[in-house]
């Protein structure tokens, strides 16, 4: 008898919200719920994203030697900024308005809230009521909202791309390049897929930005690496790869669970709408598929290590964490969890066959980032067209298309930067620490420098 009427009045107060449809068998929230719902997933699915950051420069300062920590952090914080301001500089609407003929946006400064919600805002209690019914019907979300999700994309996009670089690149040249990328370079190429252009409408499907985030910044941190050169000492005359381990491997644990916790924001959100029970359905579909395709990256890379190189690598289980995180997200919405323990499974051993394989190339990437964000990012496109119902031909259309602009872009801005303001540190700033030689400090100044 309890158990009832605690269920009608539960019921009752619901039916008083507008939240539950009388006569109706399915529930359904109102239209504004909708709305408070979709803005309420952009902004906290983004808040996760953020967290990223942290995640990045845990990692990246876990994995450099500690002369070069501080620079690091640097980098990661500023980039994060300068993302950001770009983005709404300019980015977003080349990303999103008006995608001309499938290619670009408008070239817009200053991406501000729409017309009707600032009129919402400032309505007074008369009009009010049609100033929210203005809102409603234009749109299912705040627009801002959209923009700060969006938004923290772009950094990861540029984080990749620090990590490769780490210990020889000068800081300015750097934040330069971060200029070029998240105002022109990712929104360019991003506008093809989420702006509804030419590759969106030839059926290209990249869910949460496999291709359209970790492969863009690898490809980025590849062309940055070919025109920057190894560190000193990396790779030796007779082809020997000299390891440099990394100062700080717990630190560079934790920068990993932190990125693997912010990943279902970036999955999860990606979903675009939380005003439905089918949407909610779909994303913890989508956050097991990323939490069980991680898991299997971090098993695989530890049983391959272990028979390749009769010890366990944690580095290279760390990056299989993430490899399978990357592979996973261009199709995390796949309704067999088994694909997703395939897919992140494969990612991870990907990265480990593919970071030895880097290093032959004598391609020096600090972190792995090529490996796990390159690599795992073409192979999780590509599984969109084997295990879901994407095009496989298509989708090897869309990874050469964004890889070759890219690439080809982020070549001619390197070049560009090095021929003009040169981008690497001299030979004695590299020997001392990048801490010193661009900052003036030293991250762990009572400690001996490794």
């Amino acid at each position: 008898m309890k158990r009832f009427i605690k269920s009608a009045a539960l019921a009752v107060i619901l039916a008083t919200m507008g939240v539950l449809s009388i006569g109706n068998a399915e529930a359904a929230v109102s239209t504004e719920t909708a709305f408070v719902l979709n803005t309420f997933s952009f902004l906290i699915h983004g808040v996760l994203v953020m967290f990223m950051a942290a995640g990045f420069a845990m990692l990246e300062s876990g994995l450099v030697r500690s002369k070069n920590t501080a620079a690091i952090c640097l980098k990661n914080i500023a980039l994060y900024s300068i993302a950001g301001l770009m983005f709404y500089i300019i980015g977003y609407a080349l990303m999103y308005t008006d995608v001309d003929k499938g290619w670009i946006g408008a070239f817009e400064f200053l991406y501000n809230p729409a017309p009707a919600e600032l009129a919402l805002l400032n309505a007074d209690d008369a009009s009010k009521a049609a100033a929210n019914a203005a809102v409603l019907k234009d749109s299912t979300y705040a627009s801002m909202s959209d923009w700060f999700f969006q938004m923290v994309f772009v950094a990861t996009a540029a984080s990749i791309v620090s990590g490769t670089l780490a210990e020889r690149i000068k800081v300015w040249p750097f934040l330069i390049f971060v200029v070029v990328l998240s105002a022109i370079i990712y929104p360019i190429q991003g506008s093809w897929v989420w702006g509804a252009g030419w590759l969106s409408e030839m059926g290209f499907s990249d869910f949460a930005g496999s291709t359209l985030v970790h492969s863009a910044g690898g490809w980025a941190a590849l062309a940055g690496a070919i025109a920057l050169g190894a560190r000193k000492g990396k790779f030796g005359p007779n082809g020997q790869v000299n390891p440099m381990p990394g100062a700080n491997l717990p630190l560079a644990t934790l920068g990993t669970f932190i990125l693997w916790f912010g990943w279902f924001g970036f999955n999860g959100g990606s979903q675009l709408a939380l005003g439905s029970a089918a949407d909610a359905t779909a994303i913890a579909i989508v956050y097991v598929n990323t939490n069980l395709a991680a898991a299997s990256g971090v098993v695989v890379a530890m049983i391959l290590t272990q028979l390749l190189f009769k010890k366990m690598d944690l580095t290279l289980c760390l990056n299989g964490a993430i490899g399978g995180l990357v592979a996973i997200t261009a199709g995390p919405d796949l309704q067999q969890h088994s694909y997703a323990i395939l897919i992140g499974g494969i990612g991870g051993a990907l990265v480990v066959f593919a970071v030895p394989l880097i290093d032959k190339l004598k391609i020096d990437d600090v972190v792995g980032a090529i490996s796990a964000h390159l690599i795992c990012g073409i192979w999780g496109t590509l599984a969109v067209g084997i295990f879901g119902s994407g095009s496989l031909v298509t989708q090897f259309i869309g990874i050469v298309a964004i890889g070759a602009f890219v690439f080809g872009s982020s070549l001619i801005v390197w070049t560009i930067l090095k021929v003009t303001m040169g981008i690497r540190v001299d030979e004695e700033a590299e020997m001392d620490g990048l801490d010193k030689s661009e900052l003036g400090m030293e991250a762990y100044p009572e400690f001996g420098r490794g």
